[in-house]
């Protein structure tokens, strides 16, 4: 968040997988269309683990279990809940911001819950008021500290008891 404050701050550290897991299931019940989760942290940081737990669970609420791989090989998986439709990317393998115009990301922005891994490559493209989700490896092997951000202040109200639970 380049020279802005942050009007949403919390972080916690997360002791296992399972923590990991239960904060994506609290998260998911309240996200909508139009929300953006940029993921970052080293790799092996839990990004993907995060992702797929809050994806699997939104896909639970409308009985459509399935797969949920990471898309690091196909940069954007699509999954369909309901009418939520939900756009995972993994941008690892972008070499500039303009190849995320190709992937139509920039429209699902809009019109989806989008969770982006690696978000730095978006550049420019990066929407105003996503909520950041940093992952850093914490103490022990399992252990992550997880830092939210954002500068958009509805953050605060939303997410206020699920991450701090």
């Amino acid at each position: 968040m380049s020279g802005s404050t942050a009007s949403f701050h919390r972080t916690r550290t997360l002791r296992s997988a399972a923590q990991t897991t239960a904060l994506a299931r609290r998260m998911a019940a309240g996200l909508r269309a139009g929300d953006v989760l940029l993921l970052e942290g080293p790799i092996g940081a839990g990004k993907t683990h995060f992702a797929r737990a809050l994806i699997q669970a939104r896909l639970a609420d409308v009985d459509a279990l399935e797969d949920v791989p990471s898309p690091t090989y196909t940069l954007v998986q699509v999954y369909q809940a309901g009418p939520l439709a939900i756009w995972h990317a993994d941008l690892y393998r972008l070499g500039h911001p303009d190849e995320v115009q190709e992937l139509g990301l920039v429209e699902a922005f809009e019109s989806a819950l989008c969770l982006v891994e690696w978000p730095d490559r978006l550049g420019d493209l990066t929407p105003p008021g996503a909520l950041r989700i940093r992952f850093a490896p914490g103490g022990g092997e399992e252990s992550r500290d997880v830092t939210m951000t954002s500068d958009d202040p509805h953050w605060a109200a939303r997410l206020a008891e699920v991450a701090d639970a």
